[in-house]
């Protein structure tokens, strides 16, 4: 049974938590609105999806190479290599413009998931 001690450190937690957070919000709302317009210049600007795609090869491209050869880690592989897949062509291949939006998100999932699933799979086993 929870003493009244742990309970009154679940709530001093919560609330100092909940105001973090205000903080948190009341100073960053006014910097992210002034931020706007520079942010909506760079989700226009095609070099950015291009530098984030780079970005990501070697990454990945590491946590392949360190993981083959271990048949539990095929999903990893499978889900990063079609994720970079999508992300490369949606990014260099100017015919699939028109479903670049698309491609990214599924590419971008696709890769979050698959280092998810490498990140449980090293957590579980240790």
């Amino acid at each position: 049974m929870p003493t009244q001690s742990s309970n009154a450190a679940v709530i001093d937690s919560a609330a100092i938590s909940l105001s973090g957070l205000c903080i948190l919000h009341c100073l960053a709302l006014p910097i992210i609105a002034a931020s706007l317009p520079f942010f909506s210049v760079l989700a226009e600007a095609e070099w950015v999806h291009k530098a984030f795609v780079i970005m990501a090869l070697p990454i990945t491209g590491w946590a392949i190479v360190r993981t083959r050869g271990h048949a539990s880690q095929m999903p990893f592989i499978v889900l990063a290599v079609l994720g970079l897949a999508l992300l490369f062509a949606s990014a260099f291949v100017e015919a699939l413009h028109d479903y670049e939006t698309l491609l990214t998100i599924i590419g971008a999932l696709l890769l979050a998931s698959a280092h998810i699933l490498r990140w449980r799979s090293h957590h579980t086993a240790s």
